[in-house]
């Protein structure tokens, strides 16, 4: 009877071991799905929050904080102070980026002639080397109003330029991009008069 119980034992705990073995590969298996979606995770999400900072900060539209001067408070002061010290001053011709018009978080890098400073930011005046006499009509039913001012040392190929007379941009000195030339004080004051008359005829 021993004999039969030592027999009917031993069976039994070999039927519970298979069992075992059967079970423990299934739950070695789903600790290490467990395991590696837990380590996966915050990878992809901070792969993903990085994608999105770098499209937020990699446009110049979200890190410049260009803007329009409100020329409903009249015009700013204007100076012509150039000095040949690396930094942007009235009177001088640099390049910054420029918001579009239709579009402020979209824009370009343009010459832009700096007319005077207001509260430690530049006030710019946008220029293009594009002839705006013969489409003066066209430019203005678009609200775009120029004054051309021939060539100058600003630009390299000696192409006439011509200033963006109704709209004024407020640019912060660190996000100039490179010093152009010094405009002389005889166009600076083409410039300045052409947006003052411009600004009084419009009001």
């Amino acid at each position: 009877m021993s004999i039969l119980s030592t027999i009917a034992e031993e069976l039994l705990q070999g039927i519970i071991q298979g069992v075992l073995d059967v079970l423990a590969p299934s739950k070695a298996k789903k600790r290490r799905t467990s395991s590696r979606s837990s380590s996966h995770s915050p990878k992809s999400t901070s792969r993903r929050k990085s994608s999105n900072s770098s499209r937020s900060t990699g446009s110049g539209s979200t890190s410049s904080s260009t803007r329009p001067w409100d020329m409903s408070k009249g015009l700013p002061t204007f100076s012509y102070e150039p000095h040949p010290d690396g930094d942007a001053d009235p009177g001088e011709v640099v390049w910054t980026w420029v918001p579009f018009e239709e579009d402020a978080s979209q824009g370009k890098d343009r010459p832009v002639v700096v007319l005077g400073r207001n509260r430690g930011k530049l006030i710019v005046a946008q220029m293009t080397s594009k002839d705006h006499v013969h489409d003066r009509d066209q430019e203005a039913h678009w609200g775009r109003y120029w004054v051309a001012i021939g060539s100058g040392p600003w630009d390299r190929q000696g192409r006439k330029s011509s200033v963006r007379i109704n709209r004024l941009l407020v640019v912060n000195p660190d996000e100039v991009r490179r010093e152009g030339a010094t405009m002389d004080k005889k166009t600076y004051d083409v410039v300045v008069n052409a947006i003052t008359q411009h600004h009084r005829s419009h009001r």
